[in-house]
């Protein structure tokens, strides 16, 4: 296949949870098959709720700083797919990716019609797959791969591997169909990634989950290292990001470039992975402060000030609030939001909602996205108005006055939208 045709595919296969059944026995068979690409990587696997994606690129960035060649593997992507397979800080190109997919997908047809797997792969699954493949095949130049996990932790795709670091993140409620209504079942389903006698780094968490996660490392015999025992000194935060003063092990000045209160525990975690993982103080420091995350409290314009943010869940939303009442308590901020329906839609909008003089609704260009005429009537908000799509949302706050902040979030949809439309189209 060419590229869009293997996006294409890959788009039919549904979304990112949709799969008529969660487990490690499809993609393991697939992976034997393939040769067990997985088996010639050596990884730093990171799991949680919130901030997984900021703490992988951290880590990533400070393994390169310390001149390691490394792979990274994120989900979702904000505007081609090719975003999720990282080699050296670059995306595979289209025809690396079509390469992987075509590989892969030859490998499921045989094992389909051998009757040795009962359905083609999941999205997920494939790309896993092909992230390994594309990895593996830089070896040994490849030093390590920095994997994400995608949903959960136990039964996700990327647990076929057997990494050198754990690492989990702040645990939450999220995607409580599939890991459970309860912190306990939640961080029950993260913990699945650890592994006997591998080390691990857990992040702060709340009393509830760290119990589990505490429970599990010591049946699993992890020597665990935990930010709570580093010192945080001198903070200082601003609209774009933080400096302070880490101290544990190593005594390290970290300049964290996302913003947002919440980034400077996602920083700390990795700056403690990266230690684990021997790179030197003077790489973790420049690996923090070079790192990128789009999409995250992400100023994409000044004239009116645009601040994309993907809070999709509730917390998400408690993270971008507290950033607003910390930094935009004296300014007029209207919201632009619109999610997906399987998300707590009524709950994020209490969180946010209130801090916005105006709120408009809308939808990204998705079939699980909610309406935005339900969305209407669950605001609750005195000055809301709907719009079909996000050009349209656009168009309502074009000539925006300058003491305005425009906030677009809800969903990750919908922020890549924004990307794409605010670099080409819009005009203040």
């Amino acid at each position: 296949m060419n590229y869009p045709d293997s996006v294409q595919f890959l788009y039919a296969l549904g979304n990112e949870i949709k799969t008529a059944k969660f487990g490690l026995e499809r993609i393991g068979t697939v992976l034997e098959s393939l040769g067990r690409p997985q088996d010639r990587l050596h990884f730093v696997h990171v799991a949680g709720t919130n901030g997984k994606g900021s703490t992988c690129a951290m880590v990533e960035a400070g393994l390169r700083a310390a001149g390691r060649r490394t792979g990274l593997f994120t989900s979702p992507h904000l505007a081609e797919p090719t975003e999720r397979i990282r080699i050296n800080g670059q995306a595979l190109s289209a025809e690396a990716f079509t390469a992987a997919f075509d590989e892969v997908h030859r490998e499921v047809e045989k094992l389909l019609d051998a009757g040795a797997v009962d359905l083609h792969t999941t999205y997920f699954e494939t790309v896993t797959a092909m992230a390994l493949l594309a990895f593996a095949r830089e070896v040994p130049a490849l030093h390590a791969v920095v994997l994400e996990v995608g949903l959960g932790g136990r039964l996700d795709a990327t647990n076929v591997v057997t990494p050198e670091l754990c690492v989990i993140t702040p645990i939450d409620f999220d995607h409580e169909m599939f890991l459970g209504k309860s912190l306990e079942s939640i961080a029950a389903e993260k913990a699945g990634i650890l592994k006997p006698g591998v080390p691990a780094i857990f992040a702060r968490q709340r009393p509830q989950a760290a119990a589990v996660l505490e429970a599990r490392a010591l049946e699993l015999g992890v020597p665990v290292a935990r930010t709570a025992d580093w010192r945080i000194e001198d903070l200082e935060l601003h609209p774009r990001g933080s400096r302070f003063r880490l101290r544990g092990d190593r005594d390290l000045r970290i300049e964290c470039p996302l913003a947002g209160e919440h980034q400077v525990e996602n920083a700390v975690t990795a700056a403690i992975a990266l230690a684990h993982r021997g790179v030197p103080d003077s790489a973790i420091e420049t690996g923090v402060a070079r790192a990128q995350w789009p999409g995250r409290l992400e100023r994409v314009s000044e004239h009116p000030e645009i601040v994309l943010d993907g809070a999709h869940n509730p917390a998400g939303a408690r993270a971008l609030a507290a950033y607003m009442e910390r930094f935009y308590s004296d300014r007029r901020v209207i919201l632009i939001y619109g999610a997906m329906r399987d998300k707590a839609v009524e709950e994020i909008g209490g969180i946010l909602f209130p801090l916005a003089e105006e709120v408009i609704v809308t939808a990204p260009h998705q079939a699980r996205a909610i309406s935005p005429d339900v969305l209407r009537e669950l605001s609750g908000h005195p000055r809301v108005r709907s719009a079909p799509d996000l050009a349209a949302a656009l168009e309502l706050v074009r000539g925006t006055p300058p003491d305005v902040s425009i906030f677009i979030t809800g969903s990750l949809f919908l922020v890549a939208e924004a990307r794409a439309l605010l670099s080409s189209t819009f005009v203040p």
